[in-house]
């Protein structure tokens, strides 16, 4: 794979949202206008897509965090009046080799009050960082507590991210508001909220449809035309629908036509984060699928007969792969065979003799092509996402291809134990490099 991405680069827009005397860094991106060219690598054959797998249990016992020394502080002794008040609701200890980075995630005020690196559930991050060199602070993220976040931020040189798009009726619109702020003003932040937009959302299954793990998938951008175009896919077969933007199996749906009664077009779906299947009139899962279109589109792929094998999720820090995950499912799959061997995620690392294969074109065909579509300079690839495939159809060697579900990225966890010191060299490399 043959690309170049050119970086970030200042534009007046990204000045425009500085505050007046302060000094920019400011950064947006520049797509690049060279046009990507991709080594065959004997893995062109055309495979098909499905979509996302659903809502899995996963469970993983991490080891704990080695203790930080004296001086370094486990917990915030302040109410969240105080925090508000001194926008310091964690105080910041000392620079280090590589500097200091906030790990950031969504919690209430019991969850600010308690939260140290041993006792939070990335544990296994603050102690991979530590190792080589890097101070890493917890930052609990609500709304009601932006100020006090911004403030924190302000003092570290990075910030790792873990909040879902979606979280109990919340969404992350405020918070992607202050982490574009604090990258303007020179503060690191992965996953950036552009990066995102770019790769951790349903669309980017349309806009990579032409590599090898594209198919014929489609994206509806108003309701008027996935009523016009749905029906003739329909009938090639079962087809899934997602909503651009969720997580845990969130608008997700697989879709069948069934036999008309009269002028009626009558459906039979399943909803990814239910066990059985309804029938109604497609006019009335349209109606369903309104409020999907405030995301800025719908994506449509054809369902994956070999769903039932289960998902193969690949762990990626930056553009190198951090280890594996594999599990069989229950979303979308409505016989009741397959989903009892439904069960937990096994979690291996990225040296997994079974998954080699996978590695190599993630790493050397896949992530490339993909930085170079959406214009991602791999600088700016995230600290950690994944990546999630199916069995797709027998390539003519026998062996099996590859599909493509979803990528994930703004709250990729659990992780393989392994993970956690790939992405702390990441953190060391991209903070050792930054401008």
């Amino acid at each position: 794979m043959l690309c170049t991405n050119d970086d970030y680069s200042h534009t007046p827009e990204a000045e425009s949202s500085v505050q007046p005397g302060s000094k920019s860094k400011a950064k947006t991106f520049r797509r690049n206008s060279k046009a990507c060219a991709g080594r065959d690598h004997n893995h062109t054959n055309p495979e098909y897509v499905w979509g996302d797998e659903g809502p899995v249990n996963e469970r993983q016992e991490l080891p704990k965090r080695r203790s930080q020394s004296p001086d370094v502080p486990q917990s915030d002794e302040h109410t969240e009046k105080d925090a508000v008040m001194s926008a310091e609701p964690f105080s910041i200890s000392e620079s280090t080799p590589f500097g200091r980075v906030a790990i950031l995630w969504r919690g209430d005020e019991a969850a600010r009050r308690s939260a140290t690196a041993d006792n939070s559930r990335f544990n296994a991050v603050f102690a991979a960082l530590a190792n080589v060199g890097i101070n890493a602070e917890p930052v609990v993220y609500e709304d009601d507590v932006l100020d006090a976040v911004r403030a924190q931020l302000a003092l570290v040189d990075g910030v790792l991210v873990w909040v879902n798009p979606i979280h109990e009726g919340r969404n992350r619109a405020n918070l992607d508001v202050l982490l574009r702020e604090v990258a303007a003003r020179g503060v690191w932040v992965s996953a950036h909220p552009d990066v995102i937009l770019k790769m951790g959302t349903k669309e980017v299954l349309h806009s990579t449809r032409t590599m090898s793990w594209g198919c014929d998938t489609a994206l509806y951008r108003t309701p008027e035309a996935m009523r016009d175009e749905l029906p003739a896919r329909l009938a090639a077969g079962a087809r899934v629908i997602k909503r651009n933007r969720g997580n845990g199996g969130q608008g997700v749906w697989k879709v069948e036509m069934l036999a008309g009664q009269g002028n009626r077009q009558t459906v039979r779906v399943l909803d990814a984060t239910k066990e059985a299947s309804e029938e109604l009139a497609l006019d009335e899962f349209l109606g369903q699928c309104l409020e999907y279109f405030e995301d800025g589109c719908v994506i449509d792929q054809p369902f994956q007969m070999r769903l039932n094998e289960g998902v193969v999720r690949c762990y990626m820090a930056g553009d190198r792969c951090a280890g594996f995950g594999h599990h069989k499912v229950k979303a979308l799959v409505d016989a009741p065979a397959p989903r009892a061997e439904a069960g937990t995620r096994l979690y291996t690392s990225n040296a997994e003799p079974r998954f080699q294969r996978l590695r190599r074109l993630m790493e050397d065909e896949w992530t490339p092509q993909l930085t170079c579509l959406l214009a991602i300079p791999q600088r700016d690839l995230p600290m950690i996402w994944d990546a999630d495939f199916m069995l797709g159809p027998p390539r003519p060697d026998g062996t099996d291809s590859y599909v493509l579900g979803e990528i994930n990225v703004s709250s990729v966890y659990p992780i393989p134990v392994e993970a956690s010191a790939e992405i702390a060299r990441r953190v060391a490399s991209r903070l050792g490099s930054k401008p």
